[in-house]
C-alpha cells in the first residue's frame, strides 16, 4: 500500500506545480487579460512561472497560464 501512495503523492505535486502562475500568481487583472493594441506597450512575462511551466508537463501549464493571462506581470504602478 505504501508503495502506491508515495508515487501518487509525487504525481499530485507534479500536477500542482503546472501552470504555476495561475495557482500562485494571485488575482488576474484586466491589464493581464487584455491584448495590447498595435504599437502599444508590450506585457512582460513572469520569468519564474514561465520556466516552471516549460520544465513541468512539457508546456501544458503554458497553455493554461497564457489563456488566463496569469503568465504576464501585473500593470506597472505609475507614480
Amino acid at each position: 500500500m505504501k508503495s502506491v501512495i508515495v508515487p501518487f503523492l509525487l504525481l499530485l505535486v507534479l500536477f500542482q506545480s503546472t501552470s504555476c502562475a495561475t495557482f500562485t500568481g494571485g488575482q488576474v487583472n484586466t491589464y493581464q487579460m487584455t491584448k495590447p493594441r498595435p504599437g502599444g506597450p508590450r506585457r512582460e512575462l513572469r520569468v519564474a512561472p514561465f520556466v516552471c511551466d516549460i520544465f513541468f508537463m512539457a508546456g501544458v501549464g503554458l497553455i493554461v497560464d497564457f489563456s488566463t493571462g496569469a503568465i504576464y506581470r501585473p500593470e506597472p504602478t505609475r507614480w
